[in-house]
């Protein structure tokens, strides 16, 4: 037989679009349209459906950016067309390749019901099936003109990622507003074709299978009379029967298909369009589960959830319905689906928290999964919080994403830094946006790494960010790939039901250790610097806020401020999204960022001083709060007394220009260019600088990623620096104790203070930066004399350790990495910390030196300077502070990382307070104490080992306790964990190695 499979091929591609997709609505007539262009922010349903309006036509330009435009559409089903189905076409100017990333619609009925979304990919709205003739139609349309901010060129710097810049023009071309008819036999036939053209074009040419599906397809086009598709598709189905029926093989691959519609909570947006962006997509889903009994679709984040129930009551109840019904699923139990790499302890288990305990109120559901398609990498803290909140699995598609090394396994368990393991599952499919293509399909099969140990896979099916989620040709496509020969075989599945099957068959995958690292967006640890430090301070606020607020309210009746705490809690665990607190989203999300986190900072304040001043009572002796977890100034953790100072700092003058600090445990040389060439440690005798090197030295890098400008640091950026070394001036501090530098370089300038504090054995290194580079990184480094194969950063709930060498492509591939508070490096008896008050990214590099030493390089990522998506990145001051702390041990880290984060505050009142619990063990660290959510003046206490080491500990609480329980992160007791005795309120506990524990105490 001669090989004409091409030419079937291409005559397959050719008559779908241009004769059979056409014929899918064979007659229309247009719909009258007016439009009402609301001026400024979103209004009301009831104010845009009672609007007045004005004619406009098909071919108008509409919407300028980030507006609303509500339309009218009216017309008269036409009396020819009763018994059969119509549909209105609404296209408001949709370009088909941006699902997502377009304007979008929402469809009322005059009463106000919403009937479902308008997309891209979505652009139709039942009428009738059948309809009566002579039916009168009237519908409204609230017309978000979102503009496309990442277009065709997608990284080209533009104004319109900000309502301030984006200027008045229109954005769209009204393009079709009609009443057709469906041809749904027409329509069937194209899911037919589409399925067999795609499954044969993903099948081996030697294969027999894709020679049937040819040779049926072949008939089937035969059958088509191209000037009377809808007359002959019946036809043509038939000649189709016999390979849609073909069961699939036994040890076909198996897939959940999961209904899905991955929607950032802000990204090219702001945060009020993602409201009407889930709005649009909540209506699109429980209108498309009416229509398909099989479908189950699941949305993730609570946060998303409950704007729904807020700002769109109507969709709530079809929602919660569908939630009834078990077909509209919670997912992933988390408040958003967070950043997991910056997100510090606490702020990562109330994700869990917050997102659990609103699902439970709402629904009675609990999540047993933990569900995050798109953050970039995952700490390796992590197992151990998504177990302490009461869940098993976790998944995730975003490792696909990496550069440099293909992860080995879809299927492991993953183990965190305490040895919790949990069950992991990456989707071989490799997208969260699955739309059931062939080519999709036939990618989960080929790439599934876990054959033979595994056979099912998990597909997020449905567009995402606001492009309407699942569709109803998904779902056909689906029904046919449910038992198809040389597919696949496709089930909706909820994810629980998914990972149970997983589960089963697999029970001892392969384990993972450590961090999930991504090999690309790594400048997300970097880029909006004022991001990130109102994050790092509303942690810490939040952590001072809730201790001093319960001592108070247990010690004095002091109301605890449970709705305020909770709220600002939400607030701050929305803006730890993947794509606000990564620095990934546009100008406007990150302006409000930092008007939100200034808000929360005002109000924390005051609750924090309410507290204190309860606490103080009245008086004259000058007491210090300490809100860190270890004593300092003679204070103890989350206690207040008089300060004990001990020591005293002394500046000298060098005779080459520099400077001379000494507090008696530590002499710091600064040179006449502001750089330390010296940092001794008196006591061990040790110089920290490595030989003929300068620490506190500015570095300034070229960067200009390939892609993904907000996103990324290619490697190659190491490839040019300039050491900012000229200084104008270095000169004596205004206490004459301290060094203050000011340098200029560009159009920048930064000025330094470098100080010594009385009795403390650190350099702290306060640097403000006047930022107005473009595409340049500004890094701070540290040449160390030290030699080690690897060094300790901090995490959730402890820290791990990353390789100094290079020795792999894995090791290799971390050339930027997180840290919370710390990094720290030693050799046996001897280490060097360097922390910070708010900054994620930093780089450790190592050489031998030609006397045979090694100099092991911390650099902390200061600033970047991409223009996409927000052309001013960082443009402005900012301020950081670090302290080199030499001779440090792993204790030592974790005690300054605190303290640099938790500043001392001074209050006088009538005497000092006593903590509300102590903790007799350095290494075990409180992370929270608080009164129980439930508000029944239970006070809860969570805390972890911090050292790496097993601890038995005794925590002993300030005021009378009649009993204690273990629980997990929810405050519930673990009914598999006897609770440990209380003895004259002392509770003894004993920890593995970086062990979280919560313990609820009942008060007397």
């Amino acid at each position: 037989m001669h090989d004409d499979r091409t030419l079937v091929e291409a005559r397959l591609r050719r008559v779908l679009d241009e004769r059979i997709r056409p014929a899918v609505y064979p007659e229309s007539v247009p719909l009258e349209v007016a439009v009402w262009h609301a001026p400024g922010e979103p209004v009301p349903v009831a104010e845009g459906l009672a609007a007045d309006v004005e004619p406009i036509t098909v071919g108008s330009r509409w919407g300028a950016p980030w507006g609303t435009s509500w339309f009218r559409v009216t017309g008269t089903v036409p009396e020819a067309w009763a018994g059969r189905t119509v549909e209105a076409v609404l296209d408001l100017g949709f370009d088909e390749n941006m699902p997502g990333f377009q304007c979008e619609g929402l469809v009322y009925r005059p009463d106000g019901t919403p009937v479902k979304g308008l997309n891209p990919r979505n652009q139709w709205v039942r009428i009738g099936a059948p309809v009566q003739g002579g039916e009168e139609v009237r519908l409204h349309v609230e017309a978000a003109s979102n503009p496309v901010v990442m277009d065709y060129r997608p990284f080209t710097p533009t104004p319109l990622g900000d309502l301030e810049t984006a200027g008045s023009d229109p954005q769209y071309t009204l393009t079709r507003m009609d009443l057709a008819v469906l041809d749904e036999t027409v329509w069937h036939l194209v899911t037919d074709l589409e399925v067999l053209g795609e499954l044969m074009a993903e099948l081996p040419v030697d294969a027999p299978r894709r020679w049937e599906i040819l040779r049926a397809v072949e008939r089937a086009l035969d059958a088509v009379d191209l000037q009377d598709v809808g007359g002959t598709a019946e036809q043509a189905r038939s000649r189709l029967t016999d390979v849609l029926a073909a069961p699939a093989v036994p040890s076909a691959h198996r897939i959940s298909a999961v209904g899905h519609a991955h929607i950032d909570s802000a990204w090219l947006w702001p945060l009020r369009e993602t409201v009407r962006k889930v709005a649009r997509t909540a209506a699109n889903m429980t209108a498309l589960l009416d229509d398909e009994p099989d479908f189950v679709f699941a949305m993730s984040q609570a946060q998303q959830w409950a704007w729904v129930k807020e700002h769109r009551p109507e969709v709530w109840a079809r929602v919660k319905k569908a939630v009834a019904e078990g077909r509209f699923v919670p997912a992933g139990g988390m408040w958003v689906e967070s950043d997991t790499n910056m997100p510090g302890s606490e702020a990562m288990a109330r994700q869990f928290v917050h997102g659990k305990r609103f699902f439970l109120d709402e629904f009675g559901v609990e999540n047993d999964e933990a569900w995050l398609p798109d953050t970039f990498g995952f700490a390796a803290g992590l197992p151990q919080i998504i177990k302490a909140a009461g869940s098993r699995y976790l998944l995730t598609q975003k490792i696909s994403w990496s550069r440099t090394n293909r992860f080995p396994h879809h299927t492991f368990r993953w183990e965190g830094i305490d040895g919790t393991r949990i069950f992991t599952h990456f989707p071989p499919v490799d997208t969260y946006n699955c739309s059931m293509r062939g080519a999709e399909i036939a990618h989960a099969v080929r790439n599934f790494k876990d054959k033979g140990a595994a056979r099912h896979s998990l597909a997020p099916t449905g567009w995402g960010d606001g492009g309407g989620g699942t569709t109803r040709e998904m779902v056909a496509k689906a029904a046919r790939l449910r038992d198809l020969e040389g597919s696949a075989t496709v089930t909706w599945e909820t994810p629980s039901a998914f990972f149970a099957k997983a589960e089963a068959e697999n029970p001892e995958p392969p384990v993972w250790v450590g961090e999930l690292y991504l090999e690309l967006h790594r400048a997300t640890l970097t880029s909006q610097a004022g991001t990130k430090q109102g994050n790092r301070r509303s942690e810490h606020l939040l952590r001072e806020a809730e201790l001093w607020a319960a001592t108070a309210a247990v010690r004095t009746g002091f109301p605890y401020p449970y709705a305020d705490l909770d709220r600002i809690w939400k607030t701050v665990l929305l803006h730890q999204f993947h794509d606000i607190l990564p620095g990934s989203s546009i100008a406007w999300v990150h302006r409000e960022a930092r008007a939100t986190y200034a808000r929360v900072a005002d109000e924390l304040g005051g609750i924090i001083d309410a507290a204190q001043r309860a606490l103080a009572g009245e008086g004259s002796v000058p007491l210090l709060f300490n809100a860190a977890p270890h004593t300092r100034s003679g204070v103890p953790a989350g206690g207040a007394r008089p300060a004990e100072m001990s020591g005293r700092t002394t500046r000298a003058e060098r005779p080459d220009g520099g400077h001379v600090l000494d507090n008696g445990l530590l002499r710091v040389g600064v040179d006449a260019r502001g750089l330390v060439d010296s940092a001794l440690d008196l006591a061990a005798g040790r110089e920290t600088i490595a030989p003929g090197r300068t620490g506190n030295l500015l570095q300034l890098h070229q960067d200009l990623p390939n892609m993904w400008d907000a996103w990324d640091v290619d490697e190659f950026y190491r490839n040019t620096v300039t050491d900012l070394t000229d200084a104008d001036e270095v000169t004596p501090g205004d206490d004459g104790v301290t060094v203050r530098i000011v340098r200029t370089f560009g159009a920048s300038r930064v000025t330094q203070v470098l100080s010594l504090p009385p009795g403390e054995k650190r350099l702290v290194v306060d640097t403000e930066v006047d930022w107005h580079e473009t595409e340049k990184f500004l890094k701070l480094a540290f040449p160390l004399d030290l030699h080690t194969d690897r060094y300790a950063s901090e995490t959730q709930f402890g820290h791990f350790f990353r390789p100094t060498h290079t020795n792999t492509s894995w090791e290799a591939a971390k050339f930027e990495a997180c840290n919370h508070r710390f990094v720290h490096l030693q050799e046996p008896d001897w280490g060097v910390a360097v922390v910070n008050d708010g900054t994620y990214g930093h780089d450790v590099t190592r050489a031998v030196r030609g006397d045979g030493g090694t100099t092991t390089t911390v650099r902390v990522s200061l600033l970047r300077a991409p223009r996409f998506p927000d052309p001013e990145t960082d443009q402005g001051v900012h301020r950081f502070r670090h302290a080199l702390v030499p001779g440090a041990s792993i204790g030592d880290a974790v005690r300054e990382g605190w303290r640099v984060n938790l500043p001392e505050r001074r209050l006088h009142g009538a005497g000092e307070v006593a903590p509300l619990v102590t903790v007799d063990r350095d290494s075990v660290v409180v992370t929270a104490v608080k009164l129980a959510d439930d508000g029944s003046g239970d006070v809860v206490v969570r805390f972890h080992e911090a050292h790496g080491a097993r601890a038995r500990a005794t925590l002993t609480a300030g005021f009378p306790v009649a009993g204690v329980e273990v629980t997990d992160l929810l405050e519930r007791p673990l009914a598999d964990t006897a609770p440990p005795a209380v003895d004259d309120g002392r509770i003894t506990v004993r920890l593995r190695p970086f062990e979280l524990m919560t313990l609820r105490l009942k008060r007397a």
